[in-house]
């Protein structure tokens, strides 16, 4: 494959597109590693959050608050150079990129499903009592199935700010579209300024990104989650 691209681009060109193309693929598999871990995660602090026990729910309030007030860019430096230089360990950069980007998604995930959760007005529950049901009862056969259709734009959305924030976990050394991408821009070889690599990496994140905003704006029509008019609606 790189041949082909070197035969048809020629050199130097072929060669960069080529790493460029594939060290995309690391960007991906992070950003999938940060949404599917930190969704797990963000499902058990969603429940903490909305659960009738006081100290549970503050517990993880804190958890939240923490994670969201932390910057990504603090959480890779702790991950992949405080904690190893600390104990003297070492930490592979995929472990402490991906624990760090696992972390921050939770946080903000949690907060987007918990907001959907709230957003269901208060007599979807007090019928439910009414009925007798119980509150899991209730969350799983009332709450839950309005929530989820108000939770899924977002969190389609949210899925463009983990593959952005991918983009600083070179500073530890993960070979991603980022690190592949500032070698070559800072190498002396003709044909690899700064002012060529940065707008064809710009166009690979673009290209990532804007498909997961079209889509997540379509979701967000279809499913009712904003009026006709572009107005948001009680349930935004």
């Amino acid at each position: 494959m790189k041949e082909i691209f070197t035969d048809v681009l020629g050199k130097p060109f072929g060669i960069v597109l080529f790493q460029l193309l594939e060290a995309t693929q690391f960007t991906i598999y992070l950003s999938l590693i940060a949404f599917l871990g930190g969704g797990l995660i963000a499902l058990a602090v969603t429940a903490a959050r909305v659960s009738p026990l006081k100290p549970l729910n503050r517990a993880f309030a804190a958890y939240t608050w923490l994670f969201q007030s932390a910057p990504l860019l603090m959480l890779l430096f702790l991950f992949g150079l405080g904690v190893p230089r600390l104990f003297d360990i070492q930490v592979d950069p995929w472990y402490a990129a991906g624990i760090a980007l696992t972390l921050y998604t939770s946080a903000y995930l949690a907060e987007v499903w918990r907001g959907a959760l709230t957003a269901i007005p208060a007599g979807q529950h007090e019928g439910g009592k009414a009925l007798g049901l119980t509150f899991v009862q209730i969350m799983v056969l009332i709450i839950l199935p309005q929530a989820v259709r108000l939770a899924i734009a977002p969190t389609v959305g949210f899925m463009v700010q983990i593959i952005k924030g991918t983009s600083l976990a070179y500073i530890i050394g993960f070979h991603d579209l980022m690190a592949i991408g500032k070698r070559w821009a800072n190498a002396s070889v003709p044909g690899t300024q700064p002012f060529i690599i940065y707008p064809i990496m710009a166009m690979i994140y673009f290209s990532l990104c804007f498909p997961l905003s079209v889509w997540s704006r379509r979701l967000e029509k279809r499913l009712g989650s904003t009026s006709s008019k572009g107005r948001p609606t009680a349930a935004a």
